[in-house]
């Protein structure tokens, strides 16, 4: 259990950190995705800082602050629903499956979290 719990954490903290990167990078596929569903420019870099937040959250948990990483987890479950709501909301669908993805990974992490 300790090795999938690392291995499913060690990815939602690389794929969180690396979409908070380009976030921050102002990458051309954030910002078109962004205005589809709705999203204001400004706010970008600040659910970049709660992504990268996230990501630092699970790494605290995998280096032994527990409910930190838990409480990581939730912060990024909750915002990934929230993400994929935004989706639902504006109709966007062709690209759906990154959301939920992330979702899925924080939800993942989340579960295997608090299993340990």
């Amino acid at each position: 259990m300790f090795s999938v719990y690392v291995a499913v954490t060690v990815v939602a903290i690389v794929a969180n950190a690396g979409i908070a990167v380009a976030d921050l990078a102002k990458a051309e596929f954030v910002l078109a995705n962004s205005a589809e569903v709705g999203v204001p420019r400004g706010w970008i870099r600040w659910l970049a800082a709660l992504k990268a937040a996230g990501a630092a959250g699970l790494l605290l948990g995998l280096v032994g602050v527990r409910f930190i990483g838990v409480a990581a987890a939730v912060g990024l479950v909750l915002f990934f629903v929230g993400a994929v709501g935004a989706h639902m909301r504006r109709r966007v669908f062709h690209n759906l499956a990154f959301p939920a993805g992330y979702l899925g990974l924080a939800v993942a992490a989340l579960v295997l979290g608090l299993v340990r």
